[in-house]
């Protein structure tokens, strides 16, 4: 070969010329790199030119053809080649080259040991790593590191001699570059160290982790940025593995890390680190942290680097400490339970709101704006505390502050949509006060000031709050401030800032949406004004703004209804239909929003776009996904062939443009590549984005095609069966995202089928199994289909919110379609469905499902009474309701199910936490409900259960208790422990019959729910005997509080026994008919939901008696 014109062509790739380079790589490719002596040139140039460029280039060349040409290079060679290259790297003394050089040789090694060659290397490396010289120390364990990369059990069996090698280098006196390397090396090397059976070696490692911090310690102190991110990477990863590695000093770890990102001296960029590395504690370790008990300190912490907070940042997804402390909390409060999070920050933050520097107060609310999602309950507890302080904050001089005190109202919206819409009197001329305060601020104010750059942040803000909390609105009480809030937003639909418009656009659809009919006297003036930007495409914020219009337009064809809108769907449909195209993801994801919205509106007048929607939804969804392969970008050529985990998820790395590491050609040889070798530049990662962003629109299309089945009917009949072959493939999917949709649409698919059964004659279900009602051969396979999938799914789930998703709809299918999926199917294997469906459920009542459990906590059993984070709680909520509707769809059989889940549910009926006992109390009520009389053999525990809740300090779980008591009074037949324990239950009701509290309770209060629940249970009691009430006493008393305002299932048994009463001739009840006539003609009158029609029709009847 022409070894100078060889050289010159790799001269030609380090020019800043696209055209030479392309060239110069055409050529190598096609004229050298099929050549063995391509190889040994390259290595000649490594060990050889006095050019430190090209020998750095050369490296990276070398490496991608040792697996293709290694093994061709003459063994007379191949001495020769190892030891030049092996001496080289040693006496290299720039540590970039020197990594390169490494890796050549580690490729060369790996082909080499499974040929059983150049067995002396790891005996010589041993020796360079314990040289008196420190760069052979460096070379060494460099080299060492790039071995157990490219194949980590080359040293399994001599894990311990390469621990106690570990060991000494890890505290090497002279050079911080053998103590980082030795990190690296193992990192590697914990992926193959057996932590159940080698317990001498996990020891051996474990010893290391306190010499890993004190090199991370003194990486920060010396401000040596390299090193320290490395040492924060060994970290991540053995977080990331099994939890062995870490536990022995996992708290002193957390510490450690939390006092880092606390220190306002250290490095942002360091301080940011450790802040994800607390995160991923929190996220992946949970039951260890919550454990620990360190949720109040962390907690705390955040609040003080809340403080740090940049009023306006440069960039606003800019990351620093401040923000990753927001960040944090918010993780926090989804992860550990109330006491431990929401407790701490709520008796925290008085002092931060009242101080006289603007940044704590803005901290304050900040603070608690992150905490509302993972403890809504909780915080909705506090509102009447929280609220005043949002308020006053409203007012604050300061703008900074009451533009978080505006975000605040948006969080506590977005998740307390009833209870804040409640205050919406106080709230929204609070935030039309704010917002007339910032237009008054821009217009006297320099455009380019920071003053008008705050108020234009105020702006916003309004519009944001505004439409968080209208949404939370009473129509009635939201068309209210229909002419207030239109006006005002409108003007800014052509504002110059486009964050501004798309926040008025936002607000004014969910104005619309909350107000409904009240909204169309803006209607027209609304789509004139909207109507242009449904086709603007000129950059990236004209679709992002046009993304925004699309959504706004669907809420406004909810608002205003399927005739008003006619004129606009089909200019909507095309334009929708159009951004499918235009490389936009929140475009596409808007527009199938769209169709969803717009196809609950128009149902099965849908029908002229179905074909199009349908076709569109069909390619995205078959879209082809790499699931383990990501393509990145040639500069983090280092990744290749590697698995890296991102988001919890591992990836293999391919090659620039998808090509495999020896096979890249084209353009991946650039000088970014060469200094770029041995770091991770984070813009490689944007490529990742990509898969992700697929996922996402996945997850999307398979949620809209759910919706649109739904309100369609019979008109998506002919799109069903490709539904189904597409649907069930993504419950394997990776990402949680689609499994959690595609479970959704799969069991609505089947009970849009059913519902169209029974539209065409098909009989209503009846309760137990055998099944009594056939459904048809269609329904039977697509149940079998469907239950097979999930239940395989369910069992293996580590995504709690998939979990919560299956749970919710297996419950609501039981409840609308019986029984029919539990009976066993073609598939059904050794267990019936049944029985799978009632193992999974205990396991999730027991804390003891995969989902519930730390990533490799699987041996140890958590304590069932442990408190629990809200969002935990839903998996159990949830799975509480399907066992509730097992109930339902088994009846009387039932009784024999309750066995096997008495004893879990029975102990959250007891729980310290108020929504435990309350789930608790009012699924045992619904399963009484629905057994009937088997409830019979169960009566005393639950009566017990039952009499201590109707003194609970919570009035849901005292509600609940009173339905449940009645019933039990109702369904039981052990007359003799029931009759007995009326004296007991009239004494815990009576408090709650008094008239004057029915003044109190409004409607939406627990405490009008619980009057009503106390008002059924007595009337089920005296109609069950009523020689054991004394009438006299009660039926005043419950006339008193008659009509119900608020649980109108509960007017069943009251009038029931009021006409039962009536057909025995009681006294009692002819003497108090005065009083009986004017509540009946409030019941008989509007609302109409006040009676069922059976009702209804006994009511009518005894008082045309009566008259």
């Amino acid at each position: 070969m022409d070894e100078q014109e060889f050289v010159s062509l790799l001269q030609a790739l380090l020019e800043p010329d696209t055209q030479k380079v392309k060239a110069a790589t055409s050529q190598l490719t096609k004229a050298y790199y099929t050549s063995p002596a391509s190889l040994t040139a390259l290595i000649h140039i490594i060990t050889q030119h006095a050019q430190p460029e090209l020998r750095q280039l050369a490296s990276v060349e070398a490496r991608k053809l040792v697996s293709k040409h290694w093994a061709q290079v003459p063994d007379n060679q191949k001495g020769q080649v190892r030891q030049q290259l092996l001496q080289f790297t040693i006496d290299e003394e720039k540590p970039l080259p020197r990594h390169s050089k490494a890796r050549v040789i580690a490729a060369i090694a790996k082909i080499d040991f499974e040929d059983g060659q150049w067995t002396e290397l790891p005996g010589i490396l041993q020796q360079a790593a314990t040289s008196q010289t420190a760069r052979h120390r460096e070379v060494g364990i460099y080299i060492i590191y790039t071995l157990l990369e490219a194949m980590p059990d080359m040293f399994q069996e001599n894990m311990g001699q390469m621990l106690t090698l570990f060991n000494t280098t890890i505290q090497d006196p002279e050079s911080m570059e053998v103590r980082i390397n030795t990190m690296l090396a193992l990192s590697e090397l914990a992926m193959v160290l057996d932590t159940d059976e080698d317990m001498k070696s996990l020891k051996s490692f474990q010893s290391t982790v306190p010499h890993m911090v004190q090199i991370l310690q003194a990486t920060i102190e010396a401000e040596d940025e390299e090193h320290a991110m490395q040492a924060f990477d060994v970290f991540n990863k053995l977080l990331s593995y099994e939890s062995a590695f870490l536990n022995q000093h996992f708290a002193d770890l957390l510490q450690f890390f939390m006092q880092i990102a606390s220190k306002s001296e250290v490095d942002e960029d360091v301080r940011s680190q450790a802040f994800s590395f607390v995160m991923q504690c929190v996220r992946y370790r949970k039951l260890k942290v919550q454990s620990l008990k360190v949720g109040e300190q962390m907690t705390k912490m955040c609040l003080q680097v809340a403080t740090e907070l940049d009023i306006l940042p440069e960039e606003e997804d800019d990351i620093s400490p401040a923000r990753s402390a927001l960040g944090l909390l918010d993780i926090l409060s989804e992860s550990l339970p109330p006491s431990q999070v929401a407790v701490p920050l709520l008796q925290s933050i008085g002092q931060y709101v009242r101080h006289e520097n603007p940044a704590f107060r803005r901290a304050g609310i900040l603070a608690l704006g992150m905490c509302v999602e993972g403890a809504p309950d909780f915080i909705a507890t506090q509102l009447s505390e929280i609220l005043p302080v949002v308020l006053n904050l409203l007012e604050d001089p300061s703008t900074s502050v009451r533009s978080a005190a505006l975000n605040g109202v948006s969080r506590l919206a977005d998740d307390l949509a009833e209870d804040m819409g409640k205050e919406h009197a106080r709230l929204l001329p609070a935030l039309i006060k704010n917002y007339d305060l910032a237009v008054q601020g821009m217009s006297s104010t320099d455009p380019s000031s920071k003053e008008h750059e705050m108020n234009t942040h105020i702006l916003k803000a309004s519009c944001m709050a505004v439409d968080s909390l209208i949404e939370g609105l009473e129509q009635a009480d939201a068309a209210r401030y229909v002419n207030e809030l239109v006006p005002r937003f409108a003007p800014l639909f052509d504002n110059d800032d486009h964050k501004v418009q798309m926040a008025a656009v936002s607000a004014v659809g969910a104005i619309a949406s909350a107000s409904e009919q009240a909204f169309t006297p803006f209607f027209e003036k609304t789509m004139q004004s909207l109507g242009p930007y449904i086709s603007i495409k000129d950059s990236n914020d004209e679709l992002e703004l046009r993304s925004m219009v699309t959504d706004s337009l669907g809420k406004i064809a909810g608002a205003v209804g399927p005739e008003q809108f006619q004129a606009f769907v089909q200019p909507l449909m095309r334009a929708s239909e159009e951004g499918l195209n235009l490389d936009h993801q929140r475009l596409k994801e808007t527009s199938y929003i769209l169709w969803s919205t717009l196809a609950r509106v128009y149902e099965e007048n849908f029908e002229p776009f179905l074909q199009g929607v349908i076709k569109s939804l069909f390619e995205c969804l078959e879209q082809e996904e790499t699931d383990s392969e990501v393509q990145l970008g040639a500069e983090a050529s280092d990744l290749v062939g590697q698995e890296v985990t991102i988001a919890g998820k591992k990836i293999k790395v391919a090659g620039a443009n998808g090509a495999n590491d020896e096979e890249a050609e084209g353009d991946d040889v650039v000088q970014a590549l060469m200094d770029a070798e041995d770091d991770d530049d984070d813009d490689d990662w944007d490529d990742l984005g990509a898969v992700t962003a697929v996922a996402m629109e996945k997850e999307i299309a398979i949620e809209v095609v759910g919706d649109v089945l739904t309100h369609t009917k019979s008109k998506y009949l002919p799109y069903m069966e490709k539904t189904i072959e597409l649907a069930v493939p993504l419950l394997d999917h990776s990402f949680e995202g689609v499994r959690k949709s595609a479970v959704s649409t799969l069991w609505r698919a089947y009970a849009c089928l059913w519902g169209l059964a029974e539209d065409n004659g098909m009989a209503k279900w009846q309760p137990g199994l055998p099944v009594k009602v056939k459904p048809t051969s269609d329904l039977e396979k697509l149940g079998d289909l469907v239950m097979k999938g999930t239940l395989a799914l369910w069992e293996e789930e580590m995504d709690r919110g998939t979990v919560t998703e299956i749970n919710r709809n297996l419950a609501a299918t039981l409840k609308l379609c019986g029984p029919a999926i539990l009976a066993p199917g073609q598939h059904s294997g050794t267990s019936t469905p049944l029985e799978q469906i009632t193992a999974l459920l205990l396991l999730v009542l027991q804390k003891q499902h995969p989902c519930q459990k730390d990533e490799d906590d699987f041996d140890e059993a958590e304590p069932l009474d442990e408190e629990s984070a809200e969002y935990d709680w839903l998996i159990v909520e949830t799975a509480l309701e399907v066992v509730a509707a097992l109930s339902t769809a088994l009846g009387e059989q039932f009784g024999e199910l309750w066995r096997i889940f008495e004893t879990p549910i029975m102990k959250f009926a007891s729980s310290q936490e108020r929504f435990e006992r309350s789930s608790a109390v009012g699924t045992i009520a619904d399963c009484i409900e629905s057994m009937g009389a088997a409830s019979t053999p169960y009566t005393q525990k639950i009566m017990r259960v039952f009499l201590k809740r109707l003194s609970d300090e919570d009035p849901e779980t005292k509600s609940n208790a009173a339905f449940g008591t009645g019933l039990l009074c109702e369904k039981s037949t052990d007359a003799k422990e029931v009759l007995s324990n009326y004296g007991a239950i009239l004494g815990k009701l009576e408090p709650l019959l008094d008239g004057s509290s029915s003044g109190v309770a409004g409607t939406d209060d627990p405490r009008a729910r619980l009057l009503d629940n106390a008002a059924g249970c007595v009337s089920r009691m005296i109609k069950k005997s009523p020689q054991h009430v004394p009438l006299e006493d009660v039926l005043p008393r419950l006339i008193e509080i008659l009509p119900l305002k608020e649980d109108y299932d509960e007017n069943g048994p009251v009038y029931d026994m009021i006409v039962f009463l009536y057909q025995q001739q009681n006294g009692v009840i002819q003497g108090l008919t005065g009083q009986l006539m004017p509540v009946f003609e409030k019941v008989l009158g509007q609302p109409e939901e006040q009676l069922t029609d059976e009702v209804r029709g006994k009511v009518t009847q005894l008082v045309e008696y009566l008259r």
